[in-house]
């Protein structure tokens, strides 16, 4: 026979409960272990990945640049008149020497102004010649007065002392006595003007030749400009070097001024290199550089900073004290190294694509277990291909390189 149970129900109900609260709580307790777990690692090809090594030691400070190889001394030719090119003798490229003839120009004004210049100077020199002869005459003419003028003056004196003695005896009369008297100081006032009038004349001679002699000098001068603007219708090279230049064609028309070639020595060239301008506040004058022209490496001084900043970046010289090797030339595009200074004992990397020097930057360090974990770094100062590290880091650590930007959002990865 049945037996009644009236507690049965009741316990089922709270086995149910029991068993309802157990579920929840072990829902709740697996819930809040997955959220403490960390999200899966992304995964990176470790041959994707540019990894480097963390050392103790000396490192050099340098930076790099573009530029470009310029001779040391250039010289610019310019069109001294207005002129047509006429001929091109020579073309850039050619050796040249003081006096070599590189073109021609043409205009017929030039020459008919040197033409006009000489008949001037011709004019002007036969016209002093003239009064040169002219006033020689009248030299000559006042000095044979002169000379005349003296010797009536002597002839009258010496008559004076015959009277004079021939009264003292009685033999001519007072009268003929004064006579000859008055005709001496006639003579002698005579012959003191035309010494007087004989000095004049030559004294007078240069100063009446002065003006004509300015004259025929200007003429000089001028024909001798005339004729130096002739000769430049002759384009003629200045210095020994090679024509590198012509920015002019026959037919061309220039104007005094123009710069119409150029010529350079390629023998002595230097390097112009540009200069990230956040890199170039330690350069100074002196420091050791390097020039690869891809056919060698010339070492060379900074022997010039740039003031100025353009488009980013400063013009820095290089004096270039080795050989220049085959094939170097002007115009020639190279890569230029200047060392900044030499650091002993630091600590070190390869300078990461990310990052600028003396900044707080996130690298991946990697571990034992084929991870990379995100580590604060603290930078220093850098160079071209490293860079100091001041903190977060020791020797032997091996670090992510490349740009993990991507990644920006995970503080680690998996290396596969």
């Amino acid at each position: 026979m049945d037996i009644p149970r009236p507690n049965a129900a009741k316990d089922k109900r709270k086995k149910r409960i029991l068993y309802g609260v157990i579920a929840v709580v072990i829902l709740i307790g697996i819930t809040f272990a997955l959220s403490r777990l960390k999200p899966a690692a992304p995964t990176v090809e470790r041959n994707l990945v540019w990894i480097g090594d963390v050392k103790r030691g000396p490192m050099v400070r340098q930076v790099r640049g573009l530029g470009t190889l310029v001779p040391e001394e250039i010289r610019w030719i310019a069109a001294r008149t207005q002129g047509r090119v006429d001929k091109i003798v020579l073309r850039p490229g050619a050796i040249v020497e003081p006096g070599s003839l590189i073109l021609e120009l043409k205009n017929p004004d030039v020459v008919s102004a040197a033409a006009n210049a000489d008949s001037q100077l011709h004019a002007a020199e036969a016209q002093l010649a003239a009064n040169r002869v002219q006033l020689e005459s009248s030299l000559l003419q006042a000095e044979s007065a002169s000379a005349n003028a003296k010797s009536t003056y002597e002839q009258t004196r010496l008559q004076a002392e015959v009277n004079d003695e021939l009264f003292k005896d009685g033999l001519i009369s007072p009268i003929q006595m004064k006579l000859s008297k008055v005709s001496a100081e006639e003579a002698a006032t005579r012959h003191a003007i035309e010494q007087k009038r004989y000095a004049f004349a030559k004294d007078s001679i240069k100063p009446q030749l002065a003006v004509q002699e300015a004259e025929v000098e200007r003429l000089t001068s001028q024909a001798r400009s005339r004729h130096e603007e002739l000769d430049a219708l002759q384009v003629r090279a200045t210095m020994s070097g090679v024509l590198s230049a012509l920015p002019v064609e026959v037919g061309a028309q220039v104007q005094p001024g123009t710069n119409i070639a150029r010529v350079a020595d390629p023998t002595k060239l230097k390097a112009e290199v540009r200069i990230a301008e956040t890199q170039a506040k330690d350069i100074a004058i002196g420091q050791l550089a390097s020039i690869d022209t891809r056919n060698g490496i010339v070492e060379g001084r900074v022997a010039r900073i740039d003031p100025a900043v353009q488009n980013g970046t400063v013009l820095v010289d290089v004096t270039l004290t080795g050989t220049l090797p085959k094939g170097a030339r002007p115009d020639l595009s190279v890569d230029g190294t200047i060392e900044l200074e030499r650091l002993d004992d630091v600590i070190f990397v390869g300078r990461p694509a990310f990052g600028q020097e003396k900044s707080m930057v996130g690298i991946f360090k990697l571990n034992d277990a084929n991870e990379a974990i995100r580590t604060q770094v603290q930078l220093g100062r850098s160079s071209v291909n490293t860079i100091e590290i001041i903190s977060g880091l020791q020797p032997g650590d091996r670090v992510i390189l490349s740009d993990m930007s991507q990644w920006d959002a995970n503080d680690r990865v998996r290396l596969n």
